[in-house]
């Protein structure tokens, strides 16, 4: 039986187009690089943000990746973090949830430090036992060895564990911790890339995916 949920942030809890695509547009422009449009950069909304400029900037060195992050959250850190909003119907979910009984963590490639910053703006920090992201070094940004290290450090049993994400690296992060997975399809993870990862679950909505883990506890199956 799941009893505790670990929560992607980018494109599960909230919707971050704008901040994300802004800054990286930023910092493509400070480097002198041609600058994609908002819409050709969605797929970098998720995975770790060190290996999307090494896609953007044509596997570069190590030097212009970490320019390239410093001009993004030279940006990010004071305008593009609050350029985010949260997916309709998130704060009941989660309220549903811990209200049931379930233990909620955030599992996030996003630095600690940002994410703890906009939980906090959009008031759901109540929710979590506890937050969870990758250092500015770029350390624990790989979702399988942040999962781990949720696991680890909270002694979570993993065959009491669901990770929730709208990407393949969340689903796939879960899978090799031994965890069970649900996709939620109105993020930013297309129906091919859902379908690749074959997570255990999918889910629609927040509402589903709270009615899903609520009839648990109350000993009802639910199809999803």
């Amino acid at each position: 039986m799941i009893r505790h949920v670990l929560f992607d942030l980018d494109g599960t809890l909230t919707d971050p187009k704008d901040g994300i695509t802004r800054c990286i547009q930023f910092s493509l422009d400070r480097l002198g690089r041609e600058v994609p449009s908002s819409d050709e950069l969605l797929w970098c909304i998720g995975p770790p943000l060190k290996q999307s400029f090494s896609c953007l900037l044509e596997n570069p060195d190590s030097g212009l990746i970490d320019a390239a992050l410093q001009h993004y959250r030279e940006r990010f850190s004071e305008i593009g973090i609050y350029e985010n909003s949260i997916y309709p119907g998130i704060e009941p979910a989660l309220l549903t949830i811990t209200a049931s009984g379930f233990r909620v963590f955030l599992a996030t490639s996003k630095p600690t430090v940002f994410a703890i910053r906009i939980l906090d703006h959009f008031r759901l920090t109540q929710f979590f036992h506890g937050i969870y992201g990758s250092e500015l070094d770029g350390r624990l940004s790989d979702k399988a060895d942040l999962v781990a290290y949720i696991l680890r450090t909270e002694g979570l049993d993993p065959q009491m564990t669901l990770m929730v994400g709208d990407r393949f690296h969340d689903i796939v992060g879960g899978k090799k911790n031994g965890v069970a997975t649900a996709a939620v399809t109105y993020g930013y993870g297309s129906r091919e890339e859902i379908t690749k990862a074959r997570p255990d679950f999918i889910f629609h909505s927040p509402f589903e995916l709270a009615a899903y883990l609520k009839n648990t506890t109350e000993g009802v199956g639910a199809d999803c």
